[in-house]
């Protein structure tokens, strides 16, 4: 099962993949925007074309900016 850690809703979500799936992907099944997020896989920020497997962890960060 993926762990998937979503920020903005304080809460994890888990997932089961079929077979490795691009993150880009597994966003637009969850309805979540590229736009306004940073992506963490295992620890380290990764990008939405990295693959991801039953094994990872993922964290879905909201972007914040201000003045």
């Amino acid at each position: 099962m993926t762990e998937i850690y979503l920020e903005k809703e304080n809460k994890t979500i888990t997932k089961e993949l079929e077979k490795p799936m691009e993150l880009k992907k597994l966003l637009k099944e969850l309805n979540i925007s590229i736009e306004s997020i940073i992506l963490v896989k295992n620890d380290e920020i990764t990008l939405e074309d990295e693959d991801v497997n039953n094994e990872d962890k993922i964290k879905i960060l909201s972007v914040v900016s201000g003045g």
